[in-house]
């Protein structure tokens, strides 16, 4: 049985994925361009970093210029993986050729390049359907970010990755209603510009 919170939430979800739905083609081509080009200008692709970015489905921002960007700037790029036993995330480097398939779930995966957990990446770029200003994230509902990184919110001082979810700038809410579980965003990165959260980082 639902709680209020998981109801409130799933309409929430479901209003906000019909508006990212219907964001036409051109449009997110532009927002993703225009997203890489916030995350180059805020010195984040740094050559030699090791950043996860996700590979973007078709409702969401388009995350292959950054991506691209990253690679030319000379960061090590890792896209998640499922672990379908535990639900957590290992990220594997992707390449120029590199192997890739597709999960249950419809989104790309690299095979047989380098893996790399979490913990040591320097900054991952997280998908969401809505965020607020203290970095709160509403996602699919699945949970794997949350699982893979919840040691954040037991550790007041840690020395993993920065999380930065990338987002139109209509998916900010005035406030998400937070759940015990749920990891906090450091930033996020729209077509408008970076919102700094949670720690201003």
């Amino acid at each position: 049985m639902n709680s209020p919170l998981d109801s409130v939430r799933k309409t929430l979800r479901a209003q906000l994925r019909a508006k990212r739905k219907a964001v036409p083609p051109d449009e997110r081509a532009q927002a993703g361009h225009l997203v890489a080009r916030h995350a180059d200008r805020a010195h984040l692709l740094r050559t030699g970093r090791r950043i996860a970015i996700y590979a973007s489905m078709r409702e969401e921002l388009d995350t292959l210029p950054l991506i691209e960007l990253a690679q030319r700037r000379g960061c090590q790029v890792f896209l998640p993986c499922i672990e379908r036993r535990t639900g957590h995330l290992h990220f594997r480097e992707t390449l120029p050729g590199s192997r890739e398939s597709v999960n249950h779930l419809g989104i790309t995966e690299p095979e047989g390049t380098a893996r790399i957990g979490a913990r040591w990446l320097d900054i991952v770029f997280m998908p969401l359907v809505g965020f607020d200003h203290r970095g709160m994230r509403l996602g699919m509902g699945g949970g794997y970010y949350d699982r893979t990184f919840a040691w954040r919110n037991v550790r007041e001082v840690w020395g993993g990755p920065r999380l930065i979810g990338l987002a139109y700038a209509f998916q900010q809410l005035p406030l998400i209603e937070g759940a015990a579980h749920d990891v906090r965003l450091d930033a996020v990165i729209t077509e408008k510009g970076i919102v700094r959260c949670r720690t201003g980082s």
